[in-house]
């Protein structure tokens, strides 16, 4: 496998210690410890400015990492879907490029699939009334 990209792993990194449990109660406690000196010193307007910012671009920042790993996982498990699919023999192959379909070819698809569907369900209830007799 080659290498990742630094940005990437820092990215991923980053994920994952956001996605601790350590992590959330550190956000509560600062922002609590951050309330209970606003109110010792008054609530200057300065800080409350400066609070805002910080958790802004904490935010807007945030928004990026999970897009990054998020979009990354999707590509994993997409690959790792067409994989099987091209494992499967019997299997429509023209699956694998189907996130790259139209609108219409999409919604073609799940028309397609909701009926065969349907006709398995069919099948298995006629083949269920068939041993109750």
């Amino acid at each position: 496998m080659a290498n990742r990209p630094p940005a990437s792993l820092l990215l991923s990194r980053a994920d994952r210690h956001a996605s601790r449990p350590s992590a959330a109660l550190l956000v509560v406690a600062t922002a609590a410890a951050w309330l209970v000196v606003s109110i010792v010193a008054g609530f200057p307007a300065r800080w409350e400015a400066i609070f805002q910012t910080v958790v802004s671009a904490l935010t807007l920042a945030m928004v990026f990492v999970i897009q990054h790993t998020q979009a990354r996982h999707q590509r994993a498990t997409q690959r790792k879907l067409d994989e099987i699919i091209l494992a499967m023999p019997g299997a429509d192959n023209a699956l694998v490029t189907l996130e790259h379909a139209s609108d219409d070819e999409l919604h073609s698809a799940g028309h397609q699939h909701r009926s065969m569907r349907q006709a398995a369900i069919d099948d298995e209830a006629s083949s269920r009334s068939g041993d109750a007799v």
